[in-house]
This record gives structure tokens, C-alpha cells and sequence, in this order.
């Protein structure tokens, strides 16, 4: 801890962002030169910065708190300390600006609708990528998660990718860079919420401040596009979150999302098949 020295009050030694230096080599998502801050950063680093370091961590002890209280959990199976670990949390948020959000948000649109026509192509349509040689056949056929029995399977309003997730990276120059597609079970939704949970509760103000983008819209969303995939025949089709167990590494999530969205949580052994139909 810095000491304050008799010619400086103690606030402004205890700054906490008072000796801040980004590591070399990285974009900075705070400043962007030595000393200045971005603009969408101003109001939450001044108000980091009117808080002592024993504030800071008085706030963040009773963020631990709620994560131990909330039993928020991540289950690494090699962990030593189990497979309940407690989630780990950053104080900091990372903060995109609306005008950088809004561009993420349609090119990652772009992209998932881009998947969604591949799949089209491959299971309900002539397979023209196939035939033209933009994708070779051994990349599909030779896939194991190719499935052959759903060729010519039509989902339900063509959708074939109703769920999916992108990792996302900067690079040094401050360009994005999708890293990975995550479209099998994508997790992370559940944590997210929750860490919007935790910190509201830890900085309620400093959020505020920032005029934070919700995200219940995207739970409702997503309850909607559920219920209107399973609607056929029947008016009032019954979901279900599929889990495969406590000892899954995302559980705490499953369980999460499943109070979230109203549906109840079940594992394989609780379903069976009656007249060709779970």
C-alpha cells in the first residue's frame, strides 16, 4: 500500500487509478494515451478514482460475498480445489462504447446469418457450395458432427442456428477478432447476467452513471424464440432446459437460465420417448 506523504491528502494518494499503467504491447481499453481517458470511460474511472483503496476493497469483500452467497460456481474437473470453484469476478468492467457496440453488433449479425445460410445449403438446400467447390465434401462428410439423418430435416422457420456465440479478442492495434464460433451449447449468457447482478450491487452508482445497456431484452428474446420454435400444432408446447448434470462444468449456469426463463431443468434420465415423441 503507498503511503501518503505530508505534502499530498491522503484521497489522493489512496487513488487507486492515481499509479495506472497499461502493460506494453496491448490495447489500452481505458486511456488512450498516457493520462487521457476515452470519453466512454470519463464517468466510471472519476468515480473509481473518488474511492480510497479501503473502499474499494470493503466493496469488493462484499462482492465475494454475494458470489459465495448466490453459490455461483464454475466446475473445473483437474481443479484441485474441486469441482465447485467460485466464479471468478473482476471489479473492473470492460467498457464498449454504444457507438463500437452497435458496429459489433451488426457485423456478428452478419456473421451468424452467414452460418445459418451455410447450414441452410447443407441440409435443406441443393448443397451448392458443396457442388461449386467452396467448401470441400471431406470437410463436411468427414465432420462427426455432421448429421446425415437431418438432410432434408426442415426446421422449424428455417432456422437451423438459433443459438450462438462468438469469442472475441483486440488485437494491439484495437481491432476485434472473432477467435471461435460457439454454436453446439453456447454458455456465458447465465454469467453474464449474474455479473450484471454482482456489480450493480458492489458500484450501483457508478453503473448508473454510465447509462449501462440492459439485458433482460435479450432473456425475453430469447424465451420468445424458444416458444415460437416449439410451436406447431400444439398452442402451448412445453420446454425444457437439458442439462447434463451437477458435475458439468456450467451448471450453476443451467440452473441459472432455467429460473430466468421459466423452464424446468432436466436431465437425460428424466425424459422418454412415447409414441416417437420425448
Amino acid at each position: 500500500m503507498i503511503a501518503a506523504s505530508e505534502q499530498e491528502p491522503a484521497s489522493v494518494a489512496e487513488n487507486p487509478l492515481r499509479h495506472y499503467a497499461p502493460a506494453p504491447g496491448i490495447f489500452d481499453e481505458m486511456q488512450s494515451a498516457p493520462g487521457v481517458t476515452r470519453p466512454h470511460w470519463q464517468s466510471f474511472a472519476g468515480s473509481l478514482g473518488k474511492l480510497n483503496r479501503h473502499e474499494l476493497a470493503s466493496r469488493w469483500d462484499n462482492g465475494l460475498r454475494i458470489i459465495r452467497d448466490h453459490d455461483i460456481t464454475y466446475n473445473v474437473y483437474s481443479d484441485s480445489r474441486g469441482t465447485d470453484r467460485p466464479w471468478a469476478l473482476d471489479l473492473a468492467p470492460l467498457l464498449i462504447s454504444a457507438d463500437e457496440w452497435a458496429w459489433l453488433e451488426r457485423g456478428l449479425s452478419q456473421r451468424i446469418r452467414l452460418l445459418n445460410l451455410i447450414l441452410a445449403d447443407i441440409y435443406g438446400g441443393g448443397q451448392r457450395l458443396l457442388r461449386d467447390g467452396f467448401l470441400p465434401p471431406e470437410l463436411i462428410y468427414g465432420n462427426p458432427g455432421f448429421l446425415r439423418a437431418c438432410r432434408g430435416f426442415p426446421p422449424a422457420q428455417g432456422t437451423y442456428l438459433s443459438f450462438s456465440a462468438c469469442d472475441l479478442g483486440r488485437s494491439a492495434d484495437g481491432r476485434w477478432w472473432v477467435l471461435a464460433d460457439r454454436t453446439q451449447a453456447p454458455s456465458g449468457a447465465g454469467y453474464a447476467l449474474e455479473n450484471r447482478a454482482v456489480l450493480s450491487r458492489i458500484l450501483p452508482d457508478e453503473l448508473l452513471d454510465c447509462h449501462v445497456r440492459r439485458l433482460g431484452s435479450f432473456f425475453r428474446a430469447r424465451q420468445k424464440m424458444l416458444v415460437q420454435l416449439a410451436a406447431r400444432d400444439d398452442s402451448e408446447p412445453r420446454g425444457v432446459l437439458l442439462t447434463p448434470g451437477p458435475l458439468n462444468e456450467t451448471y450453476f449456469e443451467h440452473a441459472y437460465l432455467a429460473r430466468n426463463l421459466g423452464l424446468p431443468l432436466v436431465e437425460g434420465a428424466d425424459l422418454t420417448v412415447r409414441d416417437r415423441r420425448v
